[in-house]
């Protein structure tokens, strides 16, 4: 017979990992397990679990497996059409959620929202704005929408690259993105989760600054007067990216740490 623990024991798996898995497949908390380890697994149970292992052993990522990833405290649901949420980027809402503090009614945009993390988190922390979401893939755009409705978060998303997804003439008081940014030949693609994620949300292609220029152009044209930019970059492109938003005119450009002491955003306004 085997029991609850075992599947545990038995894995390969780191036991956190293992514990998450059939956490998933039961659709039961921890504290259940505790207090049947010793049960029967069903048959069932067993096969969907050790399905489960020998994807997270051919390095699967979790959050693929289990549907879902914690990003600013809520529970988002993931799929391999979007980016993995990640904490760094936690770095982009809390700047965000500040520069929106006393503005009621002020207008946000979200480029490339992926899993919507973004948008949902700025638009769940400051209910008093107005929040736009925009991104090219249409599979994408449905899980961020599923995300904003599960979490009661009012979103208004649009299909399309960059820009061209929104309607003329729309105008915003501040623009966020965390576009693709590294660079094609970068080895990391080929290592660990990213081996696994939408390529086309990770990379240009090209030097990974394409995107990120793009953005700060035609931000310039979608801003209202003292409206602000905020992108997330590569560990060495900020000094790059604030050149681009000097030569856009932008003012009082500058960059943010994240907790490792990474310049990991920049910004400014016009």
């Amino acid at each position: 017979m085997t029991r609850v623990r075992d599947l545990l024991d038995d894995s390969g798996l780191p036991r956190l990992e293992a514990r998450m898995l059939l956490e998933h497949v039961l659709d039961k908390p921890r504290a259940w397990l505790l207090a049947h380890d010793t049960d029967p697994a069903e048959p069932r149970v067993q096969a969907s679990y050790m399905a489960l292992v020998r994807r997270r052993l051919a390095g699967e990522p979790m959050a693929y497996l289990t549907g879902e990833r914690e990003f600013m405290g809520h529970a988002f649901r993931v799929t391999p059409d979007v980016l993995i949420p990640r904490p760094d980027t936690e770095l982009l809402v809390e700047t965000a959620v500040a520069l929106l503090q006393g503005r009621p009614g002020a207008r946000v945009l979200d480029l490339g929202t992926g899993s919507g993390v973004i948008a949902v988190s700025i638009a769940l922390a400051c209910p008093h704005v107005y929040v736009s979401a925009t991104d090219r893939s249409v599979a994408a755009l449905a899980v961020a929408r599923d995300n904003a409705r599960a979490l009661g978060a009012n979103v208004h998303f649009f299909q399309g690259d960059w820009y061209e997804a929104l309607p003329e003439g729309e105008r915003f008081d501040l623009i966020v993105s965390n576009p693709p940014y590294i660079a094609g030949n970068d080895a990391h693609l080929t290592q660990g989760d990213l081996r696994f994620e939408p390529r086309g949300a990770l990379t240009d292609g090209g030097n990974g600054l394409a995107d990120l220029a793009s953005i700060v152009v035609g931000a310039v044209c979608r801003l209202d007067p003292g409206g602000q930019l905020w992108v997330e970059h590569g560990w060495d492109q900020a000094e790059i990216v604030r050149d681009m938003l000097i030569q856009a005119d932008f003012e009082d450009v500058i960059s943010h740490t994240d907790l490792a002491g990474i310049e990991r955003i920049s910004g400014g306004k016009l």
